[in-house]
């Protein structure tokens, strides 16, 4: 009988058959392959499996325990829901990307050694990027570009930091890190760019945009909250995440004011949100990091439910910009009725899942006696019901009426939204299940006389506001400058460089190989050493060709840039073996 099958494999090999069936087959077997998953996490046992050894050091392929198997539930739920909302989809590439992607969130969940973690983790990054890539167009394309090579840069300084520590500690086993150094600071700041921490955010809300409309209700779930698990996994208790979890949640929420993509109000939000769950674990108290969580748990599925809803709208109208929408409501009632349930979820309504998870970080910041930090949040959460429940669904769905023709869109799609905002109720109603999944035992009270006073009172002032100063929040067609302005700068200016300076350099190096260089061969050869001619001849003309041809090549980058990134990566594990096994001799 096999005691553990890893719901990491049933998703990416699961993903393989997809492009060879056809309908109905094909969305019968879209739908198992995650059930079964489902089936795989809520039926697992805790303990260690696939407990191996490379290069003299322990590899443990799947670590099963509260912490991993709490993630593993709701990241299985959420590609059961996502599967759902995306069946009408007729190209296969999509689906097996998500499955892709599903399964590698599994492997990082599980992933009991640093190797391992990092292997799943950049098949995470390749597999997100096609579904921007997908999308099609300019600004998708060149979103997904961006996308890969942040996160590449990423995992590329993860992995210096993954040979670093294991070279300082003796083991790539991943648990919790105690002393900081080098390695283990670059390892914090490769999860860190996953999770999107300012001013490593800036990926998130130009990507997740201009991905598919399926492809982003993935995104929106994935990569951020296995950043969160990881983070809790190594870092709980360390300083530095409760200041940058409080600044997360302020910085979405300003940025938010601001926006006029309804996506791109959503994917700042996501930063908001993931703030809560960051500073939880830096407070590191077992209250926090159940809230933190909790929070990772109930964000998953109402950020999806959020981003079901506006990818809805945009799938019947093709239009995204608040200044483009406004009276919907008419033609897509349940569509409204279901993105406000996220909405209400996401601003901490009493008997939505936001409620009981999102609380549970503000009073371990009480019980912790960090006043500032509660204030913050308290003002982030008041900031979210600003904008995600009441300005979006306002100028979104109500608002002036566009006369814009719409529908309710497939069924498929609504069924899914009907899923995520039936757990975002139950989750609120019905909190004792949640908690008895989190990692420690929870003494928490969600419905509390006073905390309930005290939201309603929060909220209720919040929408007050908004009414009174309704027009000073009419968005506008604007763009909002992030930090992603320094790495557009920055790419455009190394281009000019490998362009101008690089490309002379290479034609002066050529040019002196051809002038100097093969008629000092040719005459050594000549003298009696055993030099073949013809074959160096062919090596460097064969290389200054390439050189003389750089300019083009490199204006030729964008097209097979993920190839030569996949290429790199491939390099980089290779160097990083030779490197662990000349460290463990």
């Amino acid at each position: 009988m096999i005691d553990f099958a890893h719901p990491a494999l049933l998703f990416i090999l699961g993903a393989v058959p997809i492009p060879f069936l056809k309908d109905p087959i094909r969305r019968i077997y879209l739908v198992l392959v995650p059930l079964l998953g489902l089936l795989a996490v809520v039926t697992m046992q805790p303990g260690s499996y696939g407990a191996t050894q490379f290069l003299g050091q322990d590899i443990l392929i799947a670590r099963v325990d509260k912490l991993s198997i709490v993630f593993a539930t709701v990241f299985a739920i959420m590609a059961l829901i996502g599967t759902v909302y995306a069946l009408h989809l007729s190209h296969p590439g999509q689906h097996v990307a998500a499955f892709v992607y599903v399964g590698s969130s599994l492997g990082v969940v599980f992933a009991g050694d640093y190797l391992t973690l990092y292997l799943f983790w950049e098949i995470m990054a390749f597999a997100s990027a096609y579904l921007v890539f997908a999308q099609g167009g300019q600004r998708a394309i060149g979103a997904g570009f961006r996308y890969i090579m942040v996160h590449v840069t990423g995992g590329v300084v993860l992995l210096g930091g993954i040979i670093l520590h294991g070279h300082s500690t003796g083991s790539l086993l991943f648990g919790p890190i105690g002393e900081m150094g080098t390695g283990t600071y670059l390892i914090l700041a490769g999860f860190l760019l996953n999770a999107a921490v300012p001013p490593l955010n800036a990926w998130l809300t130009d990507a997740y945009p201009e991905a598919t409309v399926t492809g982003a209700v993935f995104m929106s779930a994935f990569t951020t909250k296995t950043a969160v698990y990881v983070l809790a996994r190594a870092f709980p208790g360390t300083e530095l995440l409760v200041w940058l979890g409080t600044a997360m949640a302020l910085y979405g929420v300003v940025y938010a004011v601001l926006e006029n993509d309804c996506r791109r109000l959503l994917a700042y939000h996501i930063v908001s949100q993931v703030g809560y769950m960051v500073a939880g674990i830096g407070i590191g108290t077992e209250l926090a990091v159940n809230g933190a969580t909790s929070h990772a748990f109930a964000h998953i599925l109402y950020k999806s439910l959020l981003f079901m809803g506006a990818g809805a709208v945009i799938y019947v109208t093709g239009r995204r910009k608040l200044t483009e929408l406004g009276g919907l409501y008419k033609s897509m009632p349940v569509t409204v009725a279901l993105y406000m349930i996220g909405a209400f979820a996401i601003s901490a309504f009493p008997f939505f899942s936001g409620f009981v998870t999102k609380s549970m970080v503000i009073a371990a910041a009480g019980e912790d006696h960090r006043a500032l930090v509660v204030l913050a949040l308290t003002m982030a959460s008041s900031g979210t019901f600003l904008h995600t429940g009441l300005k979006l669904p306002y100028y979104m769905f109500f608002g002036t009426d566009r006369k814009l023709q719409a529908r309710e869109p497939p069924a498929n799609m609504l069924v899914a939204m009907a899923m995520a905002a039936a757990l975002c109720i139950a989750i609120g109603v019905f909190p004792q299940p949640l908690y008895a999944l989190l990692p420690y035992p929870v003494d928490f009270e969600p419905y509390t006389g006073s905390h309930v006073t005290e939201s309603l009172g929060i909220l209720m002032f919040t929408a007050l506001g908004f009414i009174l100063f309704l027009r000073a929040l009419d968005p506008e067609n604007t763009i909002s400058l992030d930090t992603d302005w320094f790495y557009r700068k920055g790419a455009r200016a190394f281009m000019w460089f490998a362009e101008k300076p690089l490309a002379r350099y290479e034609q002066a190096v050529s040019n002196a190989s051809e002038t100097a260089a093969l008629p000092l061969l040719n005459r050594a050869a000549r003298a009696g050493l055993r030099i073949d001619v013809v074959a160096v001849d062919g090596v460097v003309n064969g290389v200054a060709h390439s050189i003389l041809r750089g300019g083009g090549a490199l204006r030729r980058l964008q097209t097979g840039v993920v190839a030569h990134y996949a290429l790199a990566m491939i390099v980089g594990v290779i160097a990083a073996t030779v490197i662990l096994a000349v460290a463990w001799r």
